[in-house]
């Protein structure tokens, strides 16, 4: 049984932070080093992106705003169980199942940068430095040396050096933890168009490629 629906056009807003964001991820990926200045700058071009996409969800046109797609378990699991029956059902905005997708990759990309940024600071005004946050953390060395000799009470601020230590391991860890899992992410994203492509045909790849659906005149 097939349902008939207007086939999926997607905006260029939603367009450029869809491939804008895989292009971020994709660079510091493959052709930026971690920790580098450039790893920071598309970092924080990676956030722009995101927040920009947030921001059309709320403003942007109606299939890109959240109010198209809110996640639904309940109707994921029923969208799963209608398509191993060989259901085919068309959606103007996200299938049940790509809604908690998309959700999952923004909530993981969110997690990413919140926690880069939390590791590097700002960005270096020269991204070519080899470590992003460099500057900045040898400013502090030099305050807390300063204020452990104008103190006097050294073990108190080995204490404080280690707790920050400790958190700095942490937020490394949680960044880590999220790429590989955004990685994963990534792969079922894939695999999702692609038996979405088998069922409905070119169209769902189409939707997301600039100029290739256009309205006929």
């Amino acid at each position: 049984m097939s349902i008939a629906q207007p086939a999926k056009r997607w905006d260029p807003i939603v367009k450029l932070t869809h491939w804008g964001v895989a292009s971020a991820v994709i660079a510091n990926a493959l052709f930026t080093e971690e920790g580098s200045g450039w790893h920071v700058w598309v970092g924080y071009a990676l956030a722009g992106l995101l927040l920009l996409r947030w921001l059309w969800g709320f403003v942007g046109t109606r299939n890109a705003r959240f109010s198209a797609f809110p996640p639904n378990p309940m109707r994921a699991i029923r969208y799963i169980a209608g398509a191993r029956k060989g259901q085919q059902t068309q959606h103007s905005s996200h299938n049940p199942l790509g809604t908690l997708m998309v959700y999952a990759l923004w909530s993981c990309l969110g997690v990413i940068i919140a926690s880069g940024i939390a590791m590097s600071g700002p960005p270096p005004a020269n991204p070519n430095v080899r470590e992003a946050g460099e500057a900045y953390e040898a400013t502090s060395t030099e305050v807390r040396s300063y204020a452990e000799e104008e103190g006097g009470e050294e073990r108190e601020e080995q204490e404080g050096g280690e707790s920050g230590e400790g958190g700095e391991e942490v937020l490394e860890e949680v960044h880590e933890i999220a790429v590989n899992l955004l990685y994963v992410l990534i792969a079922l994203h894939i695999l999702g168009v692609l038996f979405e492509t088998i069922r409905h045909g070119r169209g769902t790849v189409g939707a997301m490629i600039p100029f290739m659906n256009r309205r006929k005149p």
